[in-house]
């Protein structure tokens, strides 16, 4: 008898998983715990004070004083040190949520076992476990479980990709007759993408990946809550059609990540229907709205999409990656189907071993549909609705206090939990108001006293600076938003008082 001995490497550190892996961890565990507590000590605030010059020396300092001994604690410390903190109620710029511990602990456990979904013999219960997420959630958005599919996503703009990915070889095959294992458009095509001027702006990357070239996106107006106007819709399918060309997808949004506007879902999949094209929903940010009865209803018409973006790391308070792709009828999946001998071959399937592969982009894929299972059988849909209509009374609260403040001006009553609106100087052209906005933002940073998002309204010249707060913490009180607003007002008549001397 042959073969090679084993053995365990000296001084190797402990593995994570196993029957010992839970022993290696809990010592480690707590030295994280420690070492996030101490940072966010250090911190005191919703981000590091000091701007990006004082985070560079802190973290150039640290690392030169690492030792192996105690590298971890080192490192996290300055990590949670040199975070902005979503769940400070002063950080509230972007869809950044704070994720819920519950959802954490889960994504420790994936960590730990790390298993991929290229194959069943990497992932035998995470298989099914997605299996089951994608069938909950198709319901949830109005699919038929059984004829819908799905996958776990890095996001948004992964989802995106695919959805437009699909849209695109569905008409190759109408053209082509044949299957589409191409990578572009043949040249007598001229394609276009339909999507609001609001719309996110992984579509034109997604045009542009797809061999579409991003000119392929046709931009729709929108209204001042930056919702699409399905009549100028209207009118771009006609002329696109007259021209002889092809509307291969509709894109709607459903809440954009400025205003949380939702387009016209209804209307606007009758257009898609009369005209061909197929119609891809981005809800990365609304499809939080499904689990709220309050606000479920903005979402009517999702269910006649033929694909949906949805991200849970934003109205579903989980760490990222948490995307989630849907189609509502499963054979449009056809131009992602892949076989590997290696990982998934059909003798393989044929005898009952299911494989994801053919589902996503990725080949070594984590489990990320766990933390979220584990988030929505905790909380259940009635649970984390609570959570969603909190966010909203808190933006509700928000624009209340915007409306009712002499130096702050409200642009829009919000949708779901986004806030826009702007410092109004008492003295300065358009100009000098973005000065200011601008500049009133990059004090509050480099202070680390609030984390306030910016965006720029469509439209042309000066007076197109807003600011935003993007409220996703359901714990926050109205009293720290209005503590936050008296921040933004304080800061702007600082910057105005620079500025007029």
């Amino acid at each position: 008898m042959t073969g090679h001995a084993h053995h365990a490497v000296p001084d190797a550190p402990p593995l994570a998983g196993g029957v010992s892996g839970s022993d290696a961890l809990r010592p480690l565990l707590g030295t994280v715990l420690d070492a996030l507590a101490e940072g966010a000590r250090r911190r005191n605030g919703p981000l590091p004070a000091g701007g990006p010059a004082r985070t560079a020396a802190d973290v150039a300092d640290s690392l030169a004083a690492c030792g192996s001994t105690d590298a971890l604690a080192q490192l996290t410390t300055l990590l949670a040190q040199g975070s902005a903190d979503p769940a400070e109620p002063a950080c509230a710029a972007h869809l950044h949520c704070p994720p819920l511990a519950v959802a954490v602990a889960a994504d420790l456990a994936v960590s730990a076992l790390n298993p991929s979904q290229d194959s069943w013999d990497q992932a035998p219960a995470a298989t099914e476990l997605e299996t089951a997420l994608v069938r909950e959630l198709a319901a949830l958005v109005g699919y038929d479980p059984a004829q819908a599919a799905g996958v776990v996503t890095s996001g948004g703009t992964e989802s995106n990709l695919m959805g437009l990915m699909l849209a695109r070889d569905r008409e190759l095959t109408r053209e082509s007759g044949r299957p589409t294992e191409l990578t572009g458009v043949p040249g007598h095509l001229t394609p276009r993408l339909f999507a609001s001027a609001a719309a996110h702006f992984s579509v034109q990357r997604a045009a542009a990946v797809l061999g579409l070239g991003e000119a392929a996106v046709v931009s729709v107006p929108v209204d001042a809550d930056l919702r699409m106007d399905p009549d100028a819709l209207e009118q771009r399918l006609k002329h696109s059609v007259a021209e002889g060309e092809i509307p291969v997808a509709v894109v709607a949004t459903a809440g954009t990540t400025d205003t949380g506007g939702i387009d016209p879902l209804p209307r606007i999949a009758d257009l898609a229907a009369e005209y061909g094209a197929w119609l891809h929903v981005d809800a990365a940010y609304g499809g939080g709205a499904l689990l709220s009865d309050r606000l479920a209803p903005l979402l009517d018409g999702l269910a006649r999409a033929d694909s949906v973006s949805l991200d849970w790391h934003k109205l579903g308070w989980q760490p990222a990656p948490a995307g989630v792709f849907l189609v509502r009828r499963a054979e449009t999946y056809a131009p992602l189907a892949r076989r590997a001998v290696y990982l998934n071959p059909a003798d393989d399937e044929e005898a009952g071993y299911p494989s994801l592969l053919g589902l996503s982009l990725r080949t070594t894929r984590r489990p990320d549909a766990f933390k979220i299972l584990a988030t929505l059988r905790t909380l259940g849909r009635s649970g984390l609705g609570r959570l969603v209509d909190a966010c909203h009374d808190l933006a509700r609260h928000a624009a209340a206090t915007v409306a009712d403040h002499p130096a702050l001006e409200l642009h829009t009553a919000p949708v779901l939990t986004t806030v826009v609106f702007r410092y109004r100087p008492a003295s300065a052209g358009p100009d000098g108001t973005d000065r200011i906005n601008g500049a009133l933002r990059r004090r509050l940073l480099h202070e680390g006293r609030a984390v306030v998002g910016r965006t720029e309204l469509p439209g042309e010249g000066p007076g197109r600076v807003r600011l935003k707060l993007t409220l996703l913490n359901p714990h926050t009180t109205p009293a720290e938003v209005d503590a936050l607003l008296h921040m933004v007002a304080e800061a702007g008549k600082a910057e105005e008082a620079m500025s007029d001397g």
